[in-house]
């Protein structure tokens, strides 16, 4: 890359002009954000959360969200309900979980709208200044804990219409590699024209993102199999346990695990039997953090080092190895992990993760590139031998980092993990215990139906 030693023409470029304006002030306003939500701030929440007591997880929300600033400001709306709507199911208040679930995937969706239409200002301004648009990964998610929501307020109908909202031709998933393909087309085209000109180039070596390999989820389908035969609907069943498997054969990256056993009896019940189904949620899955990479360029020092920060994912670990369950007089059996949802999160956070690296490297650059100018125009003006020029450059540079700051801002309490597994009873009434090694969960005087799919669900986050 070749050295601007003159900057008279990076001034012409209406971009940098418009950068140059608005720099010092976003700084300052930007800092005070990230002061106001800094992860500690969550602690009253986290705390109940690793205690399993999601009840008092929501009390804590809402007393976060009374306080002045609230814990969730209005541009971390998503967030919010998010995370009151994953402990409202944990804590087994289904209708008010997919209220506000609904509410979250509705402000994807229109963040998802705003993105598409976005123009090069989009380039300008840190993420953290903007709503938070959610992630794919919590999209998905959403329709999954949605369906058994719905399911689990005996609409079996309304479960499934979630799980075709993932599923189906053009759904989430068929469209999550594709998204993000035309969005901002132009934006991007404009200010790789500004930097070609400069002479300016993407370091290859920094991170950008891979492309997304996930397009099916084994823990969706399975659902809609379960959903399809609490129907009796066996032909739409018998499509989704073929896309099941399909899962496991298409994505060898996110399922390096076997199917699990219980999959391969699916579609049959013995003769006279009925069918016990739980699903174990454990642990939590992984937590943003800011990471900061150092780029050399070509401008005057100090401006010749530019900080990206951008935000990473760190996994959390987790207590649980397995996941047990005993029914009284009838023994034991393990459940079979179906999908490691952190897996899924790191894979498909690379399809924002690429254009948010994008914009942060061009935005960081250009802020810079606004300093150098300030700094070379006050050198002209300069009548106190270099004190005021020096100042400029002071201030040009802490505004250029200090105005960057990583969006750490996401739900913070999906599972890491969901297992499976069933067994076949005589129908009756049954005690149930769901062992996580370390801690157990109750289920008193669990109806097992015959011609139902008797589904049981046992969280564990810690």
């Amino acid at each position: 890359m070749k050295k601007m030693g003159n900057l008279r023409e990076f001034t012409a470029i209406g971009t940098v002009k418009v950068l140059g304006r608005c720099i010092l002030l976003s700084g300052i306003a930007l800092f005070l954000f990230a002061c106001a939500t800094k992860s500690s701030a969550y602690k009253d929440i986290d705390g109940a959360v690793t205690r399993n007591n999601f009840e008092q997880g929501v009390e804590a929300i809402k007393a976060g969200q009374d306080k002045k600033p609230p814990l969730y400001p209005v541009l971390n709306s998503v967030s919010l309900y998010l995370d009151k709507g994953l402990l409202e199911h944990y804590a087994g208040n289904y209708k008010d979980s997919a209220q506000d679930l609904t509410e979250a995937e509705r402000l994807i969706q229109e963040a998802y709208t705003k993105s598409v239409t976005a123009d090069v200002a989009s380039y300008l301004a840190n993420d953290n200044t903007k709503e938070y648009p959610g992630e794919d990964y919590e999209d998905i998610y959403i329709g999954i804990f949605n369906a058994l929501n719905f399911y689990n307020n005996g609409d079996t109908e309304g479960a499934l219409v979630e799980i075709r909202k993932l599923t189906q031709p053009s759904g989430k998933l068929d469209m999550l590699s594709r998204k993000y393909e035309a969005a901002n087309k132009s934006a991007s085209d404009h200010m790789m024209n500004t930097l070609n000109k400069l002479g300016l180039r993407v370091n290859p070596e920094l991170p950008q993102g891979n492309p997304v390999n996930f397009s099916n989820s084994a823990l969706a389908r399975y659902l809609s199999v379960l959903f399809y035969l609490d129907e009796n609907n066996r032909d739409s069943a018998r499509i989704e346990y073929d896309q099941l498997n399909a899962a496991f054969a298409s994505n060898p990256k996110v399922y390096s695990n076997p199917v699990p056993r219980s999959v391969k009896n699916m579609p049959n019940v013995p003769a006279g039997k009925a069918r016990l189904n739980v699903i174990g949620f454990a642990g939590l899955s992984p937590i943003k953090e800011e990471k900061v990479y150092e780029e050399r360029v070509p401008l005057d020092p100090p401006y010749n080092i530019i900080k990206i920060k951008l935000p990473v994912l760190k996994r959390r670990t987790s207590a649980t190895r397995g996941i047990e369950v005993e029914v009284q007089g009838h023994g034991r059996f393990e459940l079979d992990l179906i999908e490691d949802i952190s897996t899924v999160i790191e894979e498909t956070y690379n399809a924002r993760f690429a254009s948010m690296f994008f914009k942060t490297y061009i935005r960081s650059l250009l802020k810079n590139a606004a300093g150098a100018i300030a700094t070379q125009q006050a050198n002209k003006n300069d009548s106190t031998g270099g004190l005021a020029s020096l100042g400029v450059m002071i201030a040009g540079k802490v505004a250029a980092d200090v105005s960057e700051s990583a969006d750490i801002r996401m739900g913070r309490f999906f599972p890491d993990k969901a297992f499976v597994g069933s067994i076949d009873l005589d129908p009756g009434t049954y005690n149930v215990t769901v062992h996580f090694g370390h801690s157990s969960k109750e289920f008193k005087d669990v109806n097992v139906k015959a011609g139902r799919i008797n589904l049981i669900q046992a969280v564990n986050l810690q």
